[in-house]
């Protein structure tokens, strides 16, 4: 765990000021004026906020909480925790509105070019070239400021630097821990908006494709003389084709994850245990051409996984644990075997938890422990969501005009054309739309869209 900022900063100072300057309860007395430093109120609220923050808000509460040390234009995460919603956004709507996968993915490389923690440069950013700081955490999440401007140090207090490193990872682990404890309700707008945004990048790749294809059909006919132009032409298109599937190919990973794959990153979370422990841990290799899993699906079960696996080592005799999946077109199939002596309680805290991930995702879990033969434990998780409530639908608290835009914007509709079917200009549109968003919990008009969809609105 992360020590509290405040410890840190007072164990930095202490090596620096003299032991009478030194206040009896672990305060700090400040060596050009004397006064005893009191704690960082604020931060500590900050930290509280950020610790406790729904999904929808983290990206708010974080800005804030380093806007005392950090200025920023706009703060993005970027998280393939979250399939549905891979992006947490904050700050200026004219950028956050339009940044893009593809250039997310551009500054994680950059990230990981410079072989840092955190990395500041210039790059495209909300479709135009800016100032950026980069910082990524040790669950391969990503954090971006754009404009970012170190407040002035204060003195005494904590660095900027590492205040960033810290509430960053704070913010990546709730990330993590409230992914994995979703609700149903999420899980469900989660593969929603994933759903849509695969349709919309399938959409857009079957449209360029045809017209780049179309395009150097032409460039290639030997009916052209200007071969220069015809092959600098055809180096472009080729390259816009090739970006445009790579895309598509992204998308596509964020939302589904092969069994196969999905079982390989459980072998290697799962190394550390085999390496130190001495017990084996066995893997029953899933069938390579089962049906893939959606990421919320293949990242909850990894989870219950190393749960259960935890659970097993902890008892006294346990030699072995035997971990497989299965998939059987409609659920994951997972088995977890020791070869202890079946003393595994169902009812302790830890399995207790488990039980709670499974139900989450509509599954079950049967724990079978054999005296004397050790514990088995079959999981089923449901491939697709289940239906949700059309109840909860009324639940949004919508007005009629609220209700009107929604059915048009589920419709395909643009602001201008709502606009004109409504009789109503578009910056009431707008007006409407950031209600909608607001009470829907969406952050983007594609998972408004998404949301509409799976509610049967069209």
């Amino acid at each position: 765990m992360l020590a509290h900022p405040s410890a840190r900063w007072v164990q930095r100072r202490e090596g620096a000021v003299p032991a009478a300057q030194r206040g009896r309860s672990g305060s700090t007395a400040c060596p050009y004026t004397g006064q005893v430093d009191r704690p960082n109120t604020a931060l500590l609220e900050a930290v509280a906020a950020l610790a406790t923050a729904p999904l929808p808000d983290i990206a708010h509460r974080l800005r804030a909480a380093l806007s005392p040390y950090w200025a920023s234009s706009s703060l993005v995460i970027f998280t393939e925790d979250c399939t549905g919603r891979p992006q947490k956004k904050a700050g200026d709507e004219a950028i956050i509105s339009r940044v893009s996968i593809a250039e997310l993915d551009a500054i994680r490389a950059a990230l990981l070019d410079a072989n840092a923690g955190i990395w500041r440069g210039e790059a495209a950013f909300g479709g135009e070239k800016r100032p950026l700081l980069a910082v990524t955490s040790p669950s391969n999440a990503l954090l971006v400021l754009s404009d970012p401007q170190p407040a002035p140090a204060s003195h005494g207090g904590p660095d900027g630097q590492w205040i960033l490193h810290y509430l960053w990872t704070l913010a990546a682990e709730r990330i993590r821990e409230k992914v994995a404890d979703a609700p149903p309700s999420y899980l469900i707008e989660s593969r929603a908006a994933s759903a849509e945004r695969l349709r919309v990048t399938a959409e857009l790749v079957d449209q360029h494709s045809t017209t780049l294809e179309a395009l150097l059909a032409a460039l290639r006919s030997p009916a052209l003389t200007a071969a220069a132009a015809r092959t600098a032409a055809t180096d472009v298109a080729a390259k816009a084709l090739v970006g445009l599937r790579t895309l598509s190919d992204r998308t596509t990973d964020l939302v589904e994850e092969p069994v196969a794959s999905a079982f390989q990153r459980l072998r290697e979370d799962l190394r550390p245990l085999m390496n130190f422990s001495g017990i084996d841990v066995q893997f029953i290799e899933p069938p390579v051409n089962g049906r893939a899993l959606p990421g919320e699906v293949a990242h909850a079960a990894r989870a219950i996984v190393r749960g259960l696996v935890l659970a097993m080592v902890d008892q006294e005799g346990v030699r072995r644990v035997r971990t497989q999946w299965d998939c059987d077109g409609v659920n994951l199939l997972i088995n977890v075997r020791d070869d202890g002596h079946g003393e595994l309680s169902a009812s302790s805290p830890a399995m207790a938890r488990l039980v709670q991930r499974v139900e989450v995702l509509n599954g079950s879990m049967g724990v079978d422990v054999m005296p004397g033969w050790g514990s088995d434990i079959a999981v089923v998780i449901p491939l697709d969501p289940p239906a949700r409530p059309l109840a909860e639908v009324a639940d949004w608290n919508l007005g009629e005009r609220e209700v009107e835009v929604l059915q048009l914007l589920a419709a395909g509709q643009r602001n201008r054309g709502i606009a004109a079917k409504l009789h109503i200009s578009e910056n009431t549109v707008k007006f409407h739309l950031r209600n909608l968003y607001r009470k829907i919990g969406a952050t983007s008009r594609t998972e408004a869209m998404a949301l509409a969809h799976s509610n049967g609105r069209r």
